[in-house]
């Protein structure tokens, strides 16, 4: 077959808009992404348009691109403005005046005239900007009926309408505020609309406002996002916030975007990050658009490294230079999940996604990823060491990738030489970056059976179903000492509450105790050898335990915990956190029996 070498072939920026062709060029867009191609299409005229396109796909150029003959014509720019021509509808403030700054650059070669009409926004200025007239107007579906119900906004000249985001829009119950402003608008009009996912209650509101629809579909069936790398972190129920920590800190990313469930959380873990160190603002639907819009602008000029976002305050919002999206709470559905990564990953840069998973949610985590048709590596949160580690790296790599001090530098260098020996200069250095950066979390590692798929799980339990749960901390040690206290798996025993008070009990340090063991009734654990005379001692003094909990040496305390546990029960008063169920029945079936005889005499 001879190759095809027409030199006049047409690309696709040549069917572009010429007002829009300009604009692009001097963005430096040399290639289009697969939507922005899909809307170049000539064959699609004045159709209406039902797309679907992945998150960060470069929507909001692709339908300024689609709609522009629709609105220009011939024309190389817009006449005077007074009715507008084009409505955007979106579901949130932040995407709306992300839309409507993307536009401003795209048509700017077109003097085009672009109104915003968004809740939290003083409306009398929105007002007046429609008097003055606009080609283009960018909404939020209840401020724009507010409008034109105060008859403020005169939808008759309209050529175009853009639903951005439809599938969001429903889930956040705008379909009758939809279907009233798409009623306000002339029948003889394009309408497109973009949704992630063309589910049922999309494919019912296209019937309804669209006529004859295109259907185009530019994401992938089966494959997940290219540039996005998902990850997914198991993590102990406490020890959620720990993780998240960490992850930050292990992070190369120069900002990251922390999605939670709730205003609550989003308040919580913005304070405990602030106080941590980290340069954090917050997201939530709460929020005034002033306090909004400054924490994105903090983001955006790195002044903050870390925002944290309620799922629909962040809907849409696009930060350069995004690499890490961290979901601090497992989402509730594949659309969730696929709508918070998209964050990261757009426009050809790479990004992390991280989800952090408490051991319980496992399941649930993997059903949503399944789902959403994406595939995670499973891992543990990084440690302190890891870490340490990474900031060892960036500390000398700062250092050898400094350039030469220029002529200013030069002499105060040589001065500070001269006065200072470079050792001292190196340590100064040293301490400055460590001081930089917030300190990390410790946190214990999770049993190896926790990263086995549910089958070797479950193959691994029937082979030895009366094996004891051991919860390492450690190394076997060398010759270590074995120790056993009072509190097991039915006193809601964990390795968590068990560490420091074994190490206050006997005047040791972490370091220095090796594996926890947690049985059904007490807990073995190892002591440093050359520690455990003096642990011994240390335990025997009255006062070192809360009363009613014992720790004594793995030989003595086999025998004599039978003999404690109804004393224990009975008499000793520990935290209600170390209490078992069981132990309050035991203590009122006594009660009960001890009454029988007397109704008996």
């Amino acid at each position: 077959m001879t190759p095809n070498t027409d030199t006049n072939a047409k690309s696709p920026m040549d069917a572009i808009h010429p007002a829009l062709a300009s604009a692009l060029a001097a963005k430096g867009y040399s290639a289009l992404t697969p939507v922005q191609m899909a809307m170049t299409n000539e064959d699609h005229g004045d159709s209406d348009l039902l797309v679907s396109a992945q998150t960060g796909s470069g929507k909001t150029v692709a339908f300024g691109i689609a709609i522009a003959p629709t609105l220009l014509g011939s024309g190389e720019c817009f006449a005077a403005a007074a009715a507008p021509l084009a409505l955007v509808i979106a579901p949130t403030r932040e995407l709306a005046i992300q839309v409507q700054r993307e536009l401003d650059w795209l048509y700017a070669a077109a003097k085009v005239q672009i109104a915003t009409c968004v809740g939290g926004m003083d409306m009398r200025n929105e007002r007046r900007a429609l008097e003055r007239g606009a080609h283009i107007v960018v909404g939020t579906p209840g401020r724009l009926r507010d409008h034109i119900m105060r008859r403020a906004l005169d939808l008759s000249a309209i050529r175009a309408v853009v639903l951005d985001e439809a599938d969001e829009m429903l889930d956040l119950g705008f379909r009758d505020d939809l279907e009233f402003i798409l009623g306000a608008a002339p029948q003889e009009r394009r309408t497109l609309l973009f949704s992630a996912t063309v589910r049922r209650g999309i494919a019912e509101l296209a019937r309804t406002v669209q006529t004859n629809a295109v259907r185009i579909e530019t994401t992938g069936s089966t494959e997940q996002h290219a540039d996005i790398e998902y990850q997914m972190m198991l993590v102990r129920r406490d020890e959620r916030e720990h993780a998240i920590i960490n992850t930050l800190l292990d992070s190369d990313s120069a900002s990251a975007l922390v999605f939670c469930h709730t205003r609550e959380a989003v308040r919580h873990l913005t304070a405990r990050l602030a106080n941590r160190g980290f340069a954090v603002v917050s997201l939530s639907g709460e929020m005034a658009q002033s306090e909004r819009s400054n924490a994105l602008q903090s983001m955006r000029d790195g002044r903050s490294r870390v925002c944290v976002a309620t799922d629909v305050a962040a809907r849409g919002i696009d930060l350069p230079n995004l690499d890490l999206v961290v979901h601090a709470d497992v989402p509730s559905n594949p659309e969730t999940l696929l709508h918070r990564s998209g964050r990261t990953g757009r426009a050809g840069r790479k990004g992390v996604c991280v989800l952090i998973v408490p051991q319980n949610r496992r399941g649930a985590a993997q059903r949503v990823l399944t789902l959403a048709k994406l595939t995670a590596t499973v891992r543990a949160a990084p440690g302190i060491a890891d870490i340490e580690a990474r900031n060892r790296r960036r500390i000398i790599d700062a250092a050898a990738s400094a350039a030469e001090p220029d002529g200013a530098e030069a002499e105060f260098v040589a001065e500070l030489l001269n006065r200072v020996e470079p050792e001292r200069i190196a340590v100064a250095f040293l301490r400055q970056q460590l001081a930089a950066h917030p300190v990390p979390e410790e946190l214990l590692p999770l049993p190896a059976e926790a990263f086995e798929d549910k089958k070797s799980t479950r193959a691994r339990r029937g082979a030895d179903k009366r094996a004891p749960v051991r919860e390492p901390r450690g190394p076997d040690m060398q010759n270590g000492v074995w120790f056993t206290i009072s509190l097991g798996r039915k006193q809601r025993a964990d390795p968590k509450f068990l560490l420091p008070m074994i190490c206050n009990a006997g005047g040791v340090t972490k370091r220095d105790v090796g594996v926890i063991r947690i049985e059904d009734t007490e807990t073995r654990f190892e002591i440093a050898e050359d520690k455990a005379a003096g642990y011994a001692e240390q335990i025997s003094q009255p006062g070192s335990l809360e009363k009613g909990i014992r720790i004594a040496p793995a030989g003595e305390v086999r025998g004599k915990s039978r003999q404690a546990k109804p004393k224990f029960r009975q008499d000793g008063k520990p935290s209600q956190k170390h209490k078992a169920p069981s132990a309050e029945r035991s203590k009122t079936s006594k009660h009960k029996g001890s009454r029988k005889p007397k109704r008996n005499a």
